[in-house]
């Protein structure tokens, strides 16, 4: 106690002291949660940027199909209006946290992809806008950009684990408590029910 006390004494005691108390805070996961709460939000930046980029390329894909299947309009009506209800959606400030407003997000976009997935089938039939090079092309980036939305929700359900876990588990549930208790524990991605079922096949 009194070598505590003595250190404390003089401007270089307290400064050692502050010093060795940062370091032991810094080696015991103070930091911890608010750096996996902005990599789960970085994450999730990435998420919406790549389904911006998706959005963005839907009407010149529509337009290139309706230049040789005018004909299917409900189909091209579908993605229209799917693409507008998923890009007006108002974002709330609190949508990592908000169940019902993160549910309504990832509905929107389901919808987009369901109706895109309708419109590539009905593509089947039209054997030359199959080969049409602009189709080809917005094919192509349609393609690479839902490989690019599932690597950026991977990306963003791995950290919102990583954050989740770090609140639920010591010691960041400690530091949660006396720290960051205005931190939420964040929403994720479900699968649709319909995904999880085995296709039928029939002979």
């Amino acid at each position: 106690m009194q070598v505590l006390a003595r250190l404390w004494g003089g401007p270089a005691g307290r400064a050692s002291v502050v010093m060795l108390l940062s370091v032991l805070l810094a080696g015991c996961g103070i930091n911890t949660i608010p750096t996996l709460d902005e990599q789960a939000k970085a994450a999730w930046s990435e998420v919406l940027n790549q389904y911006q980029r998706r959005a963005d390329l839907i009407p010149n894909l529509v337009e290139t199909v309706k230049g040789f299947a005018d004909q299917e309009s409900k189909v091209l009506t579908d993605v229209v209006e799917a693409r507008a209800k998923a890009t007006q959606m108002q974002i709330p400030k609190d949508i990592l946290t908000n169940k019902e407003a993160f549910d309504k997000f990832q509905d929107a976009q389901n919808s987009l992809s369901g109706a895109l997935g309708r419109l590539l089938v009905v593509v089947e039939r039209y054997p030359d806008l199959k080969s049409n090079q602009n189709f080809l092309a917005l094919q192509s980036q349609l393609e690479g950009t839902e490989n690019r939305i599932a690597i950026a929700r991977r990306d963003y359900i791995a950290a919102v684990k990583d954050y989740n876990t770090e609140l639920r588990t010591f010691p960041g549930r400690i530091w949660h408590m006396i720290l960051y208790s205005g931190l939420e524990p964040m929403q994720n991605f479900s699968v649709a029910e319909e995904t999880t079922q085995a296709p039928k096949v029939e002979f």
